[in-house]
């Protein structure tokens, strides 16, 4: 079930979307476009997530002005010329096939060819066949976060999920995995939208 909701405060207000399910407790969760959502399980009234919101204000609006400011930033960003996408790709060809040759004998996976793309939505991919693809963006990445994402690929080989087995995997190459998975995630959105117009 899902209602609207707009919370009021100090003169002010911010819309409010609720989202029930059979979980235990409410949680909130402020998206990159500064949507709030509320996750409420069904027994939860609304004057309890009325409640729930006043004494977390504070945090909402603190989180809400940083994702504003961080979209700012974002619209700032200039996108790549096909030049410079270009001189990325080179460079990708010569930096992601040995890595994936070296993380592949530690895992003892075979795979198929390796492509360089410019996408705009993904890092990389594994196709069934075993064919890889890569982001050139990962050009402009720290090394350490083009291991992870090579590694990432090359897991599918043998786990084509993100199941507990396939992180363990991971886990397995790349012991503090966690710490490079989080940074994409942060920076995911500045380095996306270099590739805007491309």
């Amino acid at each position: 079930m899902v209602m609207q909701m707009s919370y009021c405060d100090k003169n002010d207000y911010y819309p409010v979307r609720v989202i029930r399910s059979s979980r235990r407790s409410i949680g909130i969760e402020i998206r990159p476009d500064c949507s709030v959502y509320v996750r409420a399980p069904y027994k939860v009234t609304n004057e309890e997530i009325r409640r729930f919101l006043q004494e977390k204000d504070s945090w909402i609006r603190k989180h809400l002005e940083l994702m504003e400011g961080k979209r700012e930033q974002l619209s700032a960003i200039e996108p790549l010329s096909v030049d410079e996408i270009r001189e990325l790709a080179d460079r990708a060809l010569e930096v992601i096939p040995p890595k994936a040759a070296h993380y592949a004998e530690l895992l003892k996976v075979s795979y198929g060819r390796i492509t360089i793309r410019n996408q705009k939505t993904r890092w990389g991919s594994c196709s069934s066949k075993g064919n890889l693809n890569f982001n050139c963006l990962l050009m402009l990445m720290p090394d350490e976060v083009i291991d992870y994402v090579v590694v990432h690929e090359l897991c599918h080989r043998i786990e084509m999920n993100h199941s507990k087995e396939f992180w363990a995997l991971v886990e397995s190459v790349l012991p503090d995995y966690k710490n490079h998975k989080k940074w994409l995630k942060e920076h995911d959105g500045e380095f996306m939208r270099r590739m805007k117009y491309c």
